[in-house]
């Protein structure tokens, strides 16, 4: 993996390459809906937002409605006053995003719905160290599942976690081949947490910051 700054959106959307992955930070309103979503979009697809049509697939997953330039995907993720968008071409990227937060049941949620072997390696941790350990296994989940087109009712214990919180790595994945994945943990900022997740071979991650509106 290549992590990259980019420049301006308007000047690096129409040269994204097969092998990159282009991840956007932005500042989220809940009244703004969609609408910066639709803006990032547009700048790839050389149109003015109110003309991107998207659509919602069967487990929510939204994408760019039919007549959209067909190689080009998306996921995007919000939490707080963040949001994340993830563009690129020939693959569905998964992205998922949680502000960094206290968690005090995060070890009954992991024995509960993660697999034994997370929620072992999370109660082997100090308790000061739980929340940020769950919340890195739940967005690199996420954002697998995302990336798949699935919601939370596929399973989260269907699907398995290992490495390190730095350099996670899918191990197990019902119904799929784990190896095929690939799965980055964002460095976005100290209070966020952050996982991108594909199915395909590398990619270069180039990272961008839209300007706050105010």
């Amino acid at each position: 993996m290549i992590a990259a700054r980019l420049p301006t959106l308007a000047n690096v959307a129409e040269h994204l390459r097969d092998d990159e992955i282009h991840v956007w930070r932005l500042d989220y309103h809940p009244r703004d809906g969609r609408g910066p979503l639709r803006a990032v979009l547009g700048a790839y697809l050389g149109l003015p937002a109110d003309q991107v049509a998207l659509a919602d697939g069967t487990h929510g997953r939204p994408s760019l409605a039919g007549g959209h330039d067909p190689s080009l995907d998306f996921n995007w993720s919000h939490s707080g006053v963040h949001a994340l968008v993830a563009v690129g071409r020939h693959i569905a990227p998964g992205i998922d995003l949680e502000c960094l937060r206290p968690h005090p049941r995060a070890l009954a949620i992991a024995e509960r719905y993660f697999s034994a072997e997370e929620a072992a390696a999370l109660l082997a941790l100090p308790p000061a160290a739980r929340s940020a350990a769950f919340l890195e296994l739940w967005t690199a989940k996420e954002a697998v599942l995302k990336a798949l087109g699935r919601g939370l009712a596929f399973g989260l214990d269907r699907l398995s976690i290992a490495g390190t919180a730095e350099c996670p790595s899918l191990l197990r994945l019902e119904g799929d081949n784990a190896a095929a994945w690939q799965l980055r943990r964002l460095p976005i900022a100290p209070e966020l947490v952050a996982a991108l997740a594909w199915r395909g071979g590398e990619r270069n991650i180039r990272f961008g910051t839209l300007a706050s509106r105010g």
